[in-house]
Parts: C-alpha cells; sequence; structure tokens
C-alpha cells in the first residue's frame, strides 16, 4: 500500500511548520479590538476559493450575523497549509476533520472551540455474505480496503478495529491494506480483497450508488463513535474574543447548522448539535498515528 509514502510526505510537510515564526500580516493594526472586526475563515479539506464559496457560503453569511463580525474566506489546499497558516497568523478560524485536526494541533497552538456532532459517524468491517469469516481477528493473513490514507472513518478508524483485534498494520503478513476509494466495495465483490473497511454513511451511499444489495455482504465489526469535526481558533486572538465566539456559536446553533443543510454536501449534519470542543476527544486518532509509527511529529 502507499501509507509509507504519504506518511513521509505529511512528516516532511509538517516538519518546516515548528521552525515558523508568527509575525502575522496584519502589520497596520494588531489591536485586540480592531484585529477581532474581520475574521479569516478556512476549512482545511475544500480547495481553491471556488469550492469555498459553492459551500460555506451559506455558513459564512449565517456566521457573520451571530458573531456579528466581516467574515472572509482565506482558501487553503490542504492542512498543511491550514497549519502553516495558522503559524503565521494568516487565518483566524479553521473547520477541520478529526485527523486533521490533530494534526494541525501538533503544530501549532490552535485553540479547539467548536465541536459538531456526527450521530452514524463510526467505521464498520464488512465481508462477503458467503465468507467464512466472522470477526476482524480472522482477517489475519489477508486483504482488506479501505477509501483513503489520512481519512478517519475510512482510514484510521479502520485501523483502530484492526489494531483492537490484535493485528500487526505495519506488517502485510499480518493484514495487507489496499486504498481503493470507490472501488474498494466492488473490489470485495469480486473477491479481489477478504474485507471492506470505512464509515457506515460512505458504506450505504457506496451499495446505493453501485446498485448493490446489502443482502450480499455481513457487516462483522463497528468501531466506536469517531471524534467530531472541530472549529479551531487562532492561539493569537485574545482569550474573551474566543470565548464569546465559543458562546455565541453554542447560543446560535440552529441557525449555523440550517445554515449548512441548505448545502447537499453537508447533509451529514442532518442530526448534529454544536459542543464545546475537547482535545482529549481525538487521542483516539494519536494513538492509531503512534500505532503505525508516526509519534515523533504528534
Amino acid at each position: 500500500m502507499k501509507r509509507r509514502h504519504f506518511l513521509g510526505y505529511l512528516f516532511f510537510s509538517l516538519a518546516g511548520c515548528t521552525t515558523v515564526t508568527s509575525h502575522g500580516d496584519r502589520a497596520a493594526d494588531n489591536s485586540t479590538v480592531n484585529r477581532f472586526q474581520n475574521l479569516r475563515f478556512a476549512v482545511s479539506d475544500v480547495k481553491g476559493i471556488d469550492e469555498l464559496q459553492r459551500d460555506y457560503e451559506t455558513f459564512r453569511i449565517a456566521l457573520e450575523e451571530v458573531l456579528e463580525k466581516k467574515i472572509e474566506f482565506f482558501p487553503v489546499d490542504n492542512y498543511v497549509q491550514a497549519a502553516v497558516a495558522l503559524q503565521l497568523d494568516r487565518v483566524d478560524l479553521v473547520l477541520a476533520g478529526p485527523s486533521e485536526y490533530v494534526i494541525i494541533k501538533a503544530r501549532t497552538n490552535a485553540i479547539p472551540i467548536i465541536a459538531i456532532t456526527r450521530p452514524d459517524y463510526y467505521s464498520i468491517v464488512v465481508v462477503r455474505r458467503e465468507s467464512d469469516i466472522e470477526s476482524v481477528p480472522q482477517l489475519n493473513g489477508g486483504k482488506i480496503a479501505m477509501w483513503s490514507e489520512g481519512s478517519t472513518s475510512g482510514h484510521l478508524g479502520p485501523l483502530k478495529l484492526l489494531i483492537d483485534a490484535n493485528l500487526d498494520i505495519r506488517s502485510e503478513a499480518d493484514i495487507e491494506i489496499k486504498m481503493l476509494a470507490d472501488e474498494g466495495i466492488q473490489a470485495l465483490i469480486d473477491g479481489k480483497v477478504d474485507a471492506w473497511s470505512g464509515g457506515v454513511i460512505r458504506y450505504q451511499r457506496l451499495l446505493e450508488y453501485r446498485g448493490i444489495n446489502d443482502k450480499d455482504l455481513r457487516v462483522i465489526a463497528q468501531g466506536s463513535p469517531l471524534p467530531k469535526d472541530v472549529f479551531i481558533a487562532n492561539s493569537q486572538l485574545n482569550w474573551e474574543a474566543v470565548e464569546q465566539m465559543r458562546s455565541r456559536m453554542l447560543q446560535e446553533q440552529e441557525t449555523l447548522l440550517q445554515s449548512l443543510l441548505k448545502v447537499e454536501a453537508h447533509k451529514k449534519y442532518a442530526r448534529s448539535r454544536l459542543v464545546k470542543a475537547e482535545d482529549s476527544e481525538y487521542d483516539t486518532i494519536r494513538e492509531v498515528y503512534r500505532a503505525i509509527g508516526q509519534d515523533s511529529f504528534l
């Protein structure tokens, strides 16, 4: 699989973040009051201003009303750029997935302020109906399809299930992991892999998209609820301003959530709530990164 290449790139990309000095790019006025009048907002997995406007314009407008501040989009290509932007004081608020948050937090002093709950956000392991495999430990020596490197529900969640089954995820003699994205379910149907693992919502959507009868497959394992998506604040913002932001977002969460639900891409938040973010919740993600030998950059 490509896991070593992905993590090698990740390590070297993020290593540079530790040497960045945060001078900021608001040289004219860095006072707390004026600084908080305009907030720059990024989403760690959305590339370019066009996608930001398409998927988050309604949320941006709602957030302006809730916070009574001007919200400006700050596009990034990935979570590496989001981490650098936080260190360089070029962005004030970032929405990140669980695995992205862990990586960003490891290289910045960013503050987790608000998390978005996601019902049915957990990983499962699926086999063919006629398979003799009844439990995850029986995958020893087999092949499993996953979604993509770094995905919380499609990679790290599945790895946690393998770890809990005492499989050595760094040894292909124990388990061979193939990142097959949306081809993974078909690979399972065709017998090219012994199991598929990913998020339950994605599983349901793949079955519908490919017209696969779920009676042909069996779920043999279900993981614990995965950590939440999280809004991260720049640590250089005044603490009182951050607390005010958190309080208002919690108080007006219905407005914010409804603005997200107006966009098809955010239907995953249909039964979500906004809650105070807790860094310790993301320790399960850190555990998996350590298990694959990447504790050095955490």
